[in-house]
């Protein structure tokens, strides 16, 4: 049963079919309202004030973003409309209807060599297209919108979509060893959890009304850290108890396995923020791996 009451106006989700954008539709109930390509489209600006007239949603949660990494160091001005004009467009529009904006972004708008978890008044440092993008629309989104709240979070993944850890149960089942990065840290978040997270901070300002000390930028990922490395063994010793051979899981450095985009070497974040404003405590990313692989056995079509 979702968080949400049942009698308030309809909540604008966009994200099409992603992972957070199901989580929420999944967990919201019936005001969730999710839409995506090719009815709202970052690339076609006027389908977002079309989108929002129809709707006439009472909050905003942008779901949507570019987020194929590599990608992006190859095509920025694509990932620049998706994760910086078209977020301060939509920031924009919930302004100018005076109603609240969640905007998810991401651990990648730091660089990775603080050597302990990143607090919100960190300063930025972004070492990728990708990053500098969301860092770009982070602000751009504050400037046009003062009720907008800005979650960041990490090392999405779930029983659903396209995620690290389908892929290493998937790769698991095939091969007898496998090769996973093991210098990069940071924190694993489900999305079912994230999709939790923004449905209470909903519900408390459905309920106290909208406050000006909720606006601003936010910390949202799994409790507690662990390596790419780390978080396969996790994923694949689970699958082990549903019968699925556990493979040797070898750790390589980052060097090892090069990629087009640099990945932060440690991008651990700090949720306090998050439990102070709103009361919101992460569940441990041990526990929900242990949910989603569970899920995922489960499922018929696995």
């Amino acid at each position: 049963m979702s968080i949400l009451s049942e009698t308030g106006g309809p909540v604008l989700v966009t994200g099409g079919k992603g992972q957070l954008a199901t989580s929420l539709v999944n967990l919201g109930g019936p005001r969730i309202r999710c839409v995506g390509r090719p009815d709202f489209d970052f690339d076609r600006p006027e389908s977002l004030k079309t989108t929002l007239d129809a709707i006439k949603p009472v909050a905003v949660v942008n779901a949507a973003a570019w987020t194929a990494v590599d990608l992006a160091e190859s095509e920025p001005e694509a990932a620049a409309r998706a994760n910086t004009t078209g977020p301060e467009l939509l920031a924009h529009l919930c302004a100018e209807r005076g109603i609240p904006f969640i905007h998810v972004s991401t651990d990648y708008v730091f660089a990775g060599d603080k050597g302990r978890p990143y607090v919100e008044t960190d300063p930025v440092s972004p070492q990728t297209v990708y990053g500098s993008t969301k860092a770009e629309g982070e602000q751009r989104i504050l400037a046009a919108d003062p009720r907008s709240i800005i979650l960041r979070t990490s090392w999405v993944y779930s029983a659903h979509g396209k995620n690290f850890v389908r892929t290493m149960l998937n790769a698991g089942a095939k091969n007898p060893a496998l090769k996973v990065v093991g210098d990069q840290r940071g924190n694993p978040t489900c999305s079912d959890d994230l999709a939790q997270a923004i449905l209470s901070i909903l519900a408390t300002i459905e309920k106290t009304g909208w406050k000006d000390e909720y606006a601003g930028i936010y910390h949202a990922c799994g409790t507690g850290e662990t390596t790419w490395h780390g978080l396969a063994e996790a994923a694949l010793q689970k699958a082990s108890e549903y019968g699925q051979a556990k493979p040797t899981i070898t750790a390589i450095r980052t060097e090892d396995w090069p990629t087009p985009a640099k990945r932060p070497a440690d991008s651990r974040m700090d949720n306090s923020k998050l439990a102070r404003v709103f009361g919101i405590q992460m569940p441990q990313w041990q526990e929900s791996v242990n949910k989603v692989v569970h899920h995922i056995f489960s499922a018929p079509s696995f």
